[in-house]
């Protein structure tokens, strides 16, 4: 199968080159080009025709979600990805009411985003290899796209504003590996799960709150002492 097109629709040039640079590593992808708004990319879609297209929902001129309908208007043969930082419930529902094939909320991990496309590739090929389906092809087909709204709705629980499940998720995983080290620091964890330090630290508070981490403070040899944190033992924040 030979290297699946990508499109890139992204406001922020930054974030744009960040996703095409983790792309160019990613074996059976190549990015084709890049819309910065809603009319560059709906003037250039229809020549370039990709197989994917990465969409964010907030575009300085136009919706991410108009352009997701137009897209499965107008090129049947192009896939498209969400990728943005819209993380309520009913931009979810309606990108899989439009066809999206998967949803991931900013910011991402190269990992996260090589197996989404690692496992799109892996959709695409057993497609194309099928002549014929039966209800067993049927359900293995579709079982990604129900489980994208589950996971949206665990990560949508009860947590206070400004902390996000998935963001917490990420979290947890992070400090379950430092477990037997001295603990993380905030600005460690942000550079980790690629978030500001006060917003890593903001999860910590809240699983500190929550006791779900101790924090300690750690005196080096110069300067001020860092607050370090670490996981209870035998507890795991809740994701």
């Amino acid at each position: 199968m030979k290297a699946l097109q990508v499109f890139i629709v992204e406001d922020d040039i930054r974030n744009a080159d960040i996703h095409q640079k983790l792309i160019s590593k990613i074996e059976g992808f190549s990015v084709i080009g890049i819309a910065e708004n809603f009319q560059d990319a709906k003037d250039l879609l229809p020549d370039v025709k990709p197989d994917l297209v990465l969409l964010d929902i907030f575009l300085p001129d136009g919706s991410g979600m108009e352009l997701l309908w137009l897209i499965r208007q107008k090129l049947r043969h192009t896939d498209v990805m969400m990728i943005t930082a819209a993380k309520e419930v009913e931009y979810v529902e309606q990108a899989i009411r439009a066809g999206a094939v998967d949803y991931l909320i900013k910011p991402i991990t190269f990992s996260r985003l090589k197996e989404t496309l690692l496992n799109y590739r892996s959709y695409r090929l057993k497609v194309n290899e099928m002549s014929s389906i039966d209800q067993t092809d049927v359900d293995s087909l579709m079982a990604k796209r129900r489980s994208i709204m589950k996971e949206k709705q665990t990560a949508e629980a009860d947590y206070p504003k400004g902390i996000d499940g998935l963001t917490l998720k990420k979290v947890a995983g992070v400090l379950n590996k430092s477990e037997n080290s001295d603990g993380i620091t905030a600005e460690n964890l942000g550079r980790t799960i690629g978030v500001s330090r006060t917003t890593a630290r903001r999860y910590l508070e809240f699983l500190a709150a929550e006791k779900h981490v101790k924090t300690e403070l750690f005196y080096g040899t110069v300067g001020r002492p860092e607050r370090r944190y670490k996981p209870v033992k035998n507890e795991s924040p809740e994701t």
